[in-house]
């Protein structure tokens, strides 16, 4: 793995906690045919590597209430503004998740509220660093 490659029993290893990361070590070494201490010391060099940086969660954001999904493209409308945007979207527990892009716009971001009225409200305070463009989630393919 220090040349950066992975074989193929790592990539199999990886994919299994891609899709359930609670899986336990013994009961991915039953999936890839190893046993679940040979299993956790992959998983430690991987993590040593960077290629698993982290743990996740997959969670059902309705189930709290927090019905609208909005995508937004963040024009900037200075250069200087991007360190002050960057602790407004760190601060802002609506933000889901920002990237910072080429192309179109200069940020994309993930905000998720309970309400229109909590989105407005976000919108009015994103201005302040720009303009913007708002599309709605109204489905999850993937």
């Amino acid at each position: 793995m220090s040349n950066g490659l992975l074989d193929e029993v790592d990539l199999r290893i990886l994919q299994h906690l891609l899709e359930d990361a609670s899986l336990s070590h013994k009961q991915i070494g039953e999936l890839v045919h190893m046993t679940g201490q040979a299993v956790g010391a992959r998983v430690r060099k991987l993590q040593d590597a960077g290629v698993i940086e982290g743990y996740t969660v997959r969670w059902n954001p309705d189930k709290l209430g927090l019905a609208v999904d909005a995508l937004i493209t963040v024009f900037m409308k200075s250069g200087g503004a991007h360190a002050s945007f960057h602790s407004f979207v760190r601060q802002r527990e609506q933000v889901a998740e920002t990237l910072r892009v080429s192309g179109e716009g200069c940020y994309w971001m993930r905000v998720r509220v309970r309400s229109q009225e909590e989105l407005n409200a976000f919108l009015d305070e994103l201005t302040q660093f720009g303009n913007y463009k708002l599309s709605l989630s109204i489905g999850r393919v993937k």
